[in-house]
């Protein structure tokens, strides 16, 4: 599976905020990325590049691919509700998503790599899929092999308490998944109605 491998830094340069982890270069250099970087104005965006740079924000942000992110906007299409409201909801209920937002892994290209090497169960069994849909009530835990290996325990911080629908119970070291976070629960700067706007071109 084909995955962003390049520069973390450059990318947070270009969207002017931390959407890949640790932004502690943006304050020391916040020009835009490249060698003529420093000379280089920053153009006015037009509407097409800014609905284009909001899709490519939020497919950075949740590390998904192109044919993913639009097969998961066809879905939210089908479902009731607003369209991109339910774009959201379902990019958070990726399953290395959860894994990140329960604090198993410190950041989502971490939690995506415990998935793929079957560290993580749902609901008992083995899941190794990064981008299996959670559905409400799903358990998620680590496979007793993992659960006893100070490599990945070590990581583990519990979960932040500002994201209500999961729970996470630390003795166990298992998490629920509650239901679909409402939008206004969700942290990140994702402006989803323009995402809506460019596919409905």
């Amino acid at each position: 599976m084909a995955r962003y491998t390049g520069p973390k830094t450059k990318i947070s340069r270009i969207f002017g905020e931390p959407i890949l982890g640790n932004g502690k270069y943006l304050g020391k250099n916040s020009n835009p990325p490249g060698q003529h970087g420093v000379t280089r104005k920053r153009k006015q965006l037009g509407e097409y590049a800014l609905q284009l740079r909001e899709k490519q924000k939020a497919k950075y942000t949740y590390g998904v691919l192109e044919r993913q992110f639009a097969n998961l906007f066809v879905e939210a299409n089908r479902r009731k509700g607003v369209t991109g409201e339910v774009l959201i909801k379902l990019l958070e209920a990726r399953l290395d998503n959860a894994v990140f937002r329960l604090g198993i892994a410190p950041s989502r290209p971490a939690a995506r790599q415990l998935v793929s090497h079957k560290h993580i169960t749902v609901n008992g069994e083995v899941m190794n899929i990064p981008s299996y849909q959670l559905k409400p009530g799903d358990i998620i835990g680590l496979k007793p092999s993992a659960a006893t290996n100070t490599a990945i325990t070590s990581n583990i911080r519990g979960k932040n308490p500002k994201f209500s629908w999961l729970d996470w119970n630390e003795k166990e070291m298992k998490g629920t998944f509650i239901a679909y976070p409402e939008r206004e629960s969700v942290p990140e700067n994702i402006k989803e109605q323009l995402i809506v706007e460019l596919y409905s071109k």
